[in-house]
């Protein structure tokens, strides 16, 4: 229902409305894309500086990445102007993302917990990686089209590297 209600409010908006809310909605896509980036450096840099808790450092950064990415690909799965097929990837991406969030802030520190949100993350990174290139690929006038294929094309690498070795990603 509210994507009926999101299609037919942009169904009623002028043109020159629409010149608008595009800049905007990449503005919005843009920092949302820097927080994630930021977020992921973060965890990256924690992994490395503190090996011994990792496990918790680990938990803790990637659920807060997870939220606000899995939020921002809601939001854009019903505001961006792209294929059925993209809206609903992007959709089942930033849900599982939402969901993956709570698990690793309700089971961070246990091992069994940790593996299999190391499952589910690769699972996420492979319906985001999908989602992200082929929503490049449908929309020739995406800006950064292709970055947006690029990352799309390492997340979905980074998806498939910890499903085929969860413990050690």
């Amino acid at each position: 229902m509210f994507a009926g209600l999101c299609h037919t409010a942009a169904m009623q908006t002028t043109a020159n409305e629409r010149s608008t809310v595009i800049p905007q909605m990449v503005a919005a896509l843009w920092k949302a894309t820097l927080i994630s980036g930021l977020l992921s450096v973060a965890l990256g840099v924690a992994a490395l500086v503190w090996p011994g808790k990792t496990l918790l450092v680990t938990a803790i950064i990637f659920g807060a990445y997870l939220l606000v990415s899995g939020i921002a690909q809601v939001a854009f799965a019903f505001a961006l102007h792209v294929s059925a097929g993209s809206r609903v990837l992007m959709f089942i991406s930033g849900a599982a993302s939402i969901v993956l969030a709570f698990l690793a802030f309700r089971h961070f520190g246990e091992g069994y917990a940790i593996l299999l949100l190391a499952i589910w993350i690769g699972v996420g990174f492979i319906f985001r990686g999908v989602a992200t290139t082929g929503t490049a690929i449908g929309d020739p006038e995406l800006p950064g089209r292709g970055w947006n294929i690029f990352f799309g094309i390492v997340t979905l690498l980074a998806g498939i590297v910890m499903l085929a070795s969860p413990i050690l990603s």
